[in-house]
């Protein structure tokens, strides 16, 4: 334990905030790590380019292009990073052997041995997300909302493999899979019919969920979007139709990705409204700029009061965090660090903030005070307890870890063809 902890840790007492406890506390909150960032969202059951509403830029080299590689990946990325994780997986990487290959709505949880296989070698649990994008049965650019019954009844089935597969992760892990039903289903142009896609839409959802699965194991959700890449008129997802949908489907939970709204709008202060209904939600965590452009997550202040919202209101255990996002433009598995370390510190600046003692103030109408504590608590010694609690988990907690990136880049991904 340095000095300069010690030192830390008396001031944040003057504060009531008993620091080792916090370290101790956040050691054991989960946070799942996507496993696109490191392969530019292309999976392993097709060739093609990413379509479908979403879209990655640039070709940094050393990208994954088969499972190992990219197990090597997150197993560097996550060593570097402090906390306990679970591991984000979309259905496209099925990883399938011996020349076996099985389309979307066929898949099964053989296809996802390895990922089981990954997942207890690091004791995490894993989360899983069916794949409606870059398929060719993507019609029109529509899937669950699809006006063609046979469209919409494979990617029905997509669902329902789905709900078997994270069962399975469930079972296997022994920690519950939350589920993300999103798709980028819309039209480019201004439509003719907004209701009857949603129609289709939620009726697709309601019959995917009809699948039987235990509802203590696996956590479905629902994931709006206000627009995406060709579909920039009309989503059918939107945030209205996704929060209903959830509010009205028992054991549903509504999924927030930071990204999917209005340039105006923070989910920060959506956080607690949902809480106010919701027993759990669920976060996919980004960073947007101008648009849901799915950037690196940094230490920036929409982050810090996501975070500050989950830990204030005693929401640990009722939000499902997750990352996503993906750059292809730099090492992407500095970019998994660097988006999981900001959202480690996120959370234990949260924890390190008096929040019952800021609360009391607001309560009491001493608003003159309580910005004036608001502004001192941005200057406590937060970087000594960051520091302190990376080397109680075992990781870099100064700039040093990107020097293992530097190594890792020249010894491996600079080889790969």
């Amino acid at each position: 334990m340095s000095a300069r902890y010690e030192s830390a840790k008396a001031v944040y007492a003057s504060f009531g905030i008993d620091t080792d406890k916090v370290i101790e506390k956040l050691k054991n909150v989960p946070v799942s790590l996507h496993c696109w960032q490191g392969d530019d969202v292309i999976g392993f059951d097709h060739d093609g380019p990413l379509t479908g509403g979403i879209q990655t830029t640039g070709n940094y080299p050393g990208k994954a292009k088969t499972p190992d590689e990219l197990f090597s990946d997150m197993d560097k990325a996550m060593s570097l990073c402090p906390g306990k994780k679970k591991i984000n997986v979309h259905a496209c990487y099925a990883v399938f052997e011996d020349g076996e290959f099985a389309d979307r709505d066929a898949l099964e949880p053989k296809h996802f041995r390895k990922w089981v296989e990954f997942a207890k070698k690091n004791g995490a649990g894993i989360d899983f997300n069916p794949t409606f994008f870059s398929h060719p049965k993507v019609k029109d650019g529509l899937t669950l909302s699809s006006p063609d019954e046979e469209t919409r009844r494979f990617w029905i089935n997509h669902g329902k493999a789905c709900i078997r597969i994270s069962e399975y992760f469930a079972k296997e892990t022994g920690i519950p899979c939350v589920m993300n039903i999103w798709t980028g289903d819309g039209y480019k142009d201004i439509p003719a019919d907004r209701m009857g896609p949603r129609m289709r839409y939620k009726q697709s959802i309601e019959e995917i969920l009809s699948e039987p699965y235990d509802k203590n194991l696996v956590k479905p959700c629902v994931e709006s979007k206000v627009f995406g890449i060709g579909v920039e008129s009309f989503t059918a997802g939107s945030a209205e139709f996704t929060l209903s949908f959830a509010a009205t489907h028992d054991g549903c939970l509504p999924l927030m990705d930071n990204g999917h709204y209005h340039p105006t709008e923070v989910v920060s202060d959506k956080i607690p409204a949902l809480l106010c209904f919701f027993p759990e939600i669920a976060l996919h965590i980004t960073r947007g700029v101008r648009w849901d452009s799915d950037h690196v997550l940094l230490f920036d202040d929409e982050t810090k009061e996501m975070a500050k919202e989950i830990v204030r209101n005693g929401a640990l255990d009722r939000v499902y965090m997750a990352l996503d996002y993906f750059d292809a433009s730099i090492n992407r598995i500095a970019a998994w660090a660097v988006g999981f370390r900001s959202w480690q510190k996120a959370l234990l600046n949260a924890m390190c903030t008096p929040s019952e003692m800021l609360k009391k103030l607001q309560d009491e109408s001493r608003f003159t005070e309580l910005m004036v504590m608001q502004e001192e608590c941005k200057l406590l010694p937060f970087g000594d307890v960051w520091a302190e609690y990376c080397e109680r988990c075992g990781v870099c907690g100064d700039k040093s870890w990107f020097d293992e990136i530097v190594k890792y880049e020249n010894e491996v991904l600079s080889k790969r063809s």
